[in-house]
């Protein structure tokens, strides 16, 4: 079934059959494509860029979480588990290292250019992400499997019993799609609410929106509190480099710490209180605290970091900077679609999640899953989506294309009242980023103001919900801007239902843990949000 250019030629809109549709082309979706052809199904992938280059993977230098088997896999596990807020899971960081560890193999294997270290031994714990993205793109078109570059969706179908398909726009032909499939895997990436970040500008939560539409929970959406230092003005959202930092006021006064001392080290606990400064004026750091031989190892082990540097002739080892916090929302937050099965299926017959389009709360718990975490999120879960969505296409058999099937898509498709000229996708946007962006609000939590900022989306909700819409290739942004404002509602419902502070959810008026609160906040519906928890969701499917 794999389809050649030519074939994707004309303006008549194109409707395709396929076993599995993967919705993402990251490092999740390539790895759901694969899973799905090894076990014999007709596998299309539809991406909103372009499989290879797409994504916050494809810009990257990126490490994964790298255990091999052996005696103190249990350990490493453990001591991992510990920094979860105890919202992690035990026995799904098992096999996500052990199945994340398999499939870096198979990468060996398959010949992708890992280097080797000083005893000549495959180092295959960092992958580069222009290299690897590539490399998984051949491996895809390789397995036969039909790729749609260019091919955002725009909403799931569904027969009633369970989701058949997906349909969207081919931008670069200016027509519509439609993909009915016996089972679709969301490998749709995060929410960065259209912050600059890198590889970022299509990550805006349309995976969950369409989850929620087909009757998908949502969880871990209140852990959107994770920013990352970056030099002001540039995309770059790697913090690494702070590690060795001294930060100053613009004339050139330390800033000094909680204890009075000057305050240095841009990662981990002394991250607040740069934010705090960061509140009351402009921040400038100097990366003073690097050895020569240090500088020469940053330089050459995380090249893109120092771009923005010599854009503008600046020595950052040497001279003062700017620094700005970016926002990185559920990208390198937690939350995302509920996995509900071992097999990333979605409790919705026919749907599957994975990457960072599923909450990685299993892996993570409170706390960000980074690069490496994440990285190897990535590989098994959507190697385990892969498979599941396969298994179900071989139950649902032909059934999937002898039923009439609806779509799902409801906000910025089809307003539910008069379309207002005056309401646009960029208006949508601009006012969620006003809630969900400051630090004085997203970083720093506080009742009153979450409140305010939930009346506000709500009401924006409200007016999305009602009169936003498009026609054409222009549906992609109202869509997109549904989405966000969706995420955005839904990260401040579960940050007002978690009244405690746990990992990255900080609020001054609930400062400690608390125990009642070690559980997972489970949101259902788009319109009307029901909040409950894990076992309250697991309670009502077996029902």
């Amino acid at each position: 079934m794999s389809l050649k250019r030519k074939d994707l030629a004309g303006s008549d809109a194109l409707h395709l059959q396929a076993d599995v549709l993967v919705i993402g082309g990251g490092p999740s979706g390539a790895w759901a494509a694969l899973a799905a052809a090894q076990n014999g199904a007709r596998v299309v992938l539809a991406d909103k860029g372009y499989l290879g280059t797409s994504g916050a993977t494809a810009p990257s230098n990126t490490g994964t979480w790298c255990v091999p088997p052996g005696e103190n896999r249990q350990q490493i596990v453990e001591r991992r588990w510990q920094r979860t807020g105890n919202l992690g899971d035990q026995r799904w960081m098992l096999r996500c290292v052990d199945q994340a560890y398999e499939n870096l193999l198979k990468l060996a294997e398959w010949g992708y250019p890992f280097p080797s270290d000083d005893d000549g031994k495959l180092y295959i714990a960092n992958l580069r992400g222009p290299d690897y993205m590539a490399f998984m793109r051949r491996r895809v078109l390789k397995a036969g499997v039909t790729v749609l570059d260019h091919h955002p969706a725009l909403e799931l179908y569904s027969d009633g019993e369970a989701v058949t398909g997906a349909a969207g726009i081919d931008r670069q032909r200016n027509r519509d799609w439609r993909v009915d499939a016996a089972a679709v895997v969301l490998a749709t990436g995060g929410c960065a609410f259209h912050e600059r970040i890198l590889g970022a500008t299509a990550l805006t939560g349309d995976g969950y929106l369409m989850a929620a539409e087909a009757g998908a929970s949502l969880s871990g959406m209140e852990f959107t509190g994770k920013y990352t230092l970056a030099p002001h003005g540039s995309s770059l959202n790697k913090g690494l480099p702070f590690r060795w930092a001294s930060f100053y006021r613009e004339d050139g006064t330390p800033i000094l710490d909680s204890d009075g001392n000057h305050l240095s080290n841009g990662i981990g606990e002394r991250e607040k209180e740069i934010a705090k400064a960061m509140i009351e004026a402009p921040v400038y750091a100097v990366l003073d605290q690097a050895e020569p031989a240090l500088e020469d190892w940053l330089r050459r082990g995380q090249p893109n970091c120092f771009v923005p540097y010599d854009r503008a002739s600046v020595d950052p080892f040497k001279e003062m900077f700017r620094v700005t916090f970016k926002a990185e929302g559920t990208v390198r937050g937690t939350g995302g679609v509920h996995v509900a099965t071992s097999d990333c299926g979605t409790g919705v017959p026919g749907l599957y999640v994975a990457g960072d389009a599923a909450s990685r709360e299993n892996m993570t718990g409170a706390v960000s899953g980074g690069g490496a975490v994440n990285s190897s999120w990535a590989i098994a879960s959507g190697w385990w989506a892969g498979q599941g969505a396969s298994a179900h296409s071989k139950r649902r058999g032909e059934k999937v294309f002898r039923t009439l099937s609806k779509p799902l898509g409801e906000a910025g498709l089809r307003a539910s009242g008069a379309a207002k000229a005056t309401l646009t996708a960029t208006d949508v946007v601009d006012a969620v980023r006003a809630e969900v962006i400051p630090l004085e609000k997203n970083y720093f939590r506080e009742g009153s103001r979450l409140a305010a900022s939930y009346g506000r989306l709500d009401s924006l909700w409200s007016d999305v919900r009602n009169h936003l819409s498009a026609e054409g290739v222009d549906r992609l942004r109202t869509r997109e801007a549904a989405a966000i404002a969706a995420s955005g509602r839904w990260s401040l419902t579960a940050a007002l239902a978690r009244k405690e502070s746990r990992g990255m959810h900080r609020r001054s008026d609930f400062k400690g843990n608390d125990p009642t609160f070690t559980r997972r906040i489970v949101l259902t519906g788009v319109d009307t949000v029901a909040i409950g928890s894990e076992a309250e969701r697991l309670k009502e499917r077996a029902s």
